[in-house]
């Protein structure tokens, strides 16, 4: 299934939280997560919108007299959260991969289960768009690109458009990083610089960013090599080098 055959019913299926722009560099659909409910401050007087009574006002010592189907979800359980993220060769070989949930315990149930999501997927044609896959109670999101073949885990009820922005933005920010020259020699070579993304995208399962260019940035910086020449730099990195020679000059 394409991610782009789910659009018509985005607004449905998201709700009014979420937005989609056509900003990413590959050309497909960003999506920004939904932005997680903030914790209510308790008080002495609390608003509380009834469907059948509209709003009513409540006194915090009467907060027992509610039904616990007014309970406020954990902010945790109300947001987008992502299992895995891999980075595969041609070969189903890992390149880089990150769990953020115990569901595969041990290195050899997370490898078994790199090897079956890459055979249950390889014959796909995933290289113009992303495609979407159930496998073993969970939606795989997945893409190919040359030799590497991205995928993003979630629950069986997590949205798969939150899941295929967090693809995206993963390829988009290798794309950007490697220049154009996406395969597996490069990959390797810049190995650090894939670490940092899944880093910066990623954060105990929570999304914090699905903005290629947002994260390739974030990399550049953490990643920026004091030796290259100023002409190989961005004007950003430039002047950070400069202002750290500059730093350790005066400190000498």
């Amino acid at each position: 299934m394409k991610v782009r055959d789910m659009k018509e019913g985005l607004k449905t299926e998201l709700g009014q939280d979420h937005q989609v722009v056509n900003t990413s560099v590959m050309g497909a659909a960003h999506v920004k997560p939904p932005k997680c409910p903030q914790q209510p401050v308790w008080g002495s007087n609390i608003q509380i919108m009834s469907p059948k009574d509209g709003n009513a006002n409540c006194s915090s010592n009467n907060l027992t007299e509610f039904s616990s189907s007014m309970a406020i979800p954990a902010r945790r359980d109300a947001c987008p959260t992502i299992k895995n993220i891999l980075l595969l060769d041609s070969g189903g070989r890992r390149v880089a991969v990150k769990y953020y949930t115990d569901e595969w315990p041990t290195n050899g149930a997370k490898l078994a289960f790199e090897r079956s999501i890459f055979i249950k997927t390889q014959k796909t044609n995933a290289r113009t768009e992303a495609e979407i896959v159930m496998f073993e109670n969970n939606i795989v999101v997945y893409k190919f690109i040359q030799d590497l073949h991205f995928f993003v885990t979630g629950g069986d009820n997590e949205n798969e458009l939150a899941l295929a922005a967090v693809l995206q933005g993963f390829s988009d920010a290798v794309t950007l990083l490697l220049r154009g020259n996406v395969d597996q020699r490069e990959a390797l070579e810049n190995l650090n610089m894939m670490f940092l993304c899944l880093d910066e995208i990623i954060d105990a399962g929570m999304i914090l960013e699905t903005d290629g260019n947002m994260i390739a940035g974030k990399v550049a910086t953490h990643n920026m090599d004091d030796g290259a020449p100023l002409s190989e730099q961005t004007i950003s990195q430039a002047l950070a080098t400069a202002r750290e020679h500059l730093t350790r000059s005066l400190l000498r």
